[in-house]
């Protein structure tokens, strides 16, 4: 049976013609900053995909359908509703199953645009291994589906209230692909530099071809592409580091585990930065964006001349 799968038309008629498309998420518009400051991110978004030279899709379930390029309505709905399920990958049968709406995740998202035929996925950063993982065993579910889903994520390295280390750790030992554009360093997304290295390619052409021939030599799962923060909206790593160290004392005191912990954290990183970390999200999901759509332009050339 095939999946409820529901392709906008500027999308179909962009696929049909072999002209580029960008997945982007649909998370970060129910469950990100408060309306209607999440609508207009999202549409400042899809405005640096077509800046680039792609068309933008942003997926998320409806009525029990994968809508792939979700309409204003649609984002305008996602960015007022507070009811709306923050959907992963081991959730999709069961949303699809009660015809429900979800806003999906990084993890979810792949996985919807791969059904789709989108080869590249934007967002701000990708989960990971949680710090003090040894004791919790907390690692995100982006993880392990980077391992089975075959697109390009563009990201700013991993949030960073995890622990980043462990997370390249892990990156490495599941054989995902992981290249920095234009810089040696894995971003720890509010911050440019972890001091952890990754591979740098310097253009995008390099970067398309090198994920096509993963791809033909049976490489299964997702090549991750990270840039850093624009220099200017970066902020302190100390300053996250000491807040996020605080926040985890806190939610420790009072119990807070599983699902409840991430927004916890990032909450108490907005709190300390006096705000900054909201617009500095913002020009990370932009500048992704615009790089996803140039990536998905030199795709599209790299399989047109295959």
């Amino acid at each position: 049976m095939a999946p409820p799968l529901k392709v906008n038309e500027e999308v179909r008629a962009a696929q049909a013609d072999g002209r580029p498309v960008v997945a982007l998420e649909s998370s970060l518009i129910a469950h990100g900053p408060d309306y209607p400051l999440n609508v207009e991110i999202a549409q400042a978004i899809e405005s640096a995909v077509r800046d680039a030279g792609a068309v933008p899709a942003t997926i998320g379930i409806i009525d029990g359908e994968f809508v792939v390029g979700m309409d204003d309505k649609q984002i305008d709905l996602f960015g007022r509703s507070d009811d709306i399920a923050k959907v992963s990958s081991r959730d999709l049968g069961l949303a699809l199953a009660r015809g429900a709406h979800g806003a999906t995740t990084v993890a979810s998202t792949i996985v919807i645009a791969r059904l789709a035929g989108i080869p590249v996925f934007s967002t701000a950063g990708i989960g990971g291994v949680h710090r003090d993982a040894q004791r919790t065993f907390d690692i995100s579910a982006d993880l392990l589906q980077f391992t089975r889903t075959r697109v390009v994520v563009v990201c700013a390295g991993a949030k960073s209230i995890l622990d980043l280390p462990l997370t390249v750790e892990y990156l490495e030992t599941a054989g995902v692909p992981l290249l920095g554009y234009r810089y040696d360093e894995f971003p720890a997304f509010y911050a440019r530099s972890s001091g952890i290295p990754v591979t740098r390619v310097d253009d995008m052409e390099t970067v398309a071809r090198a994920a096509r021939l993963h791809w033909d030599l049976n490489g299964d799962g997702t090549v991750l592409l990270t840039a850093p923060i624009p220099e200017e909206e970066a902020l302190d790593p100390q300053e996250i580091d000491t807040a996020v160290t605080e926040a985890l004392a806190e939610a420790e005191r009072t119990g807070v585990t599983g699902n409840a912990l991430s927004p916890f954290l990032m909450k108490a990183v907005v709190k300390a930065t006096g705000g900054r970390s909201g617009r500095a999200t913002k020009a990370v999901l932009v500048s992704n964006a615009r790089l996803s759509g140039q990536l998905a332009v030199a795709m599209s050339v790299e399989e047109a001349g295959a």
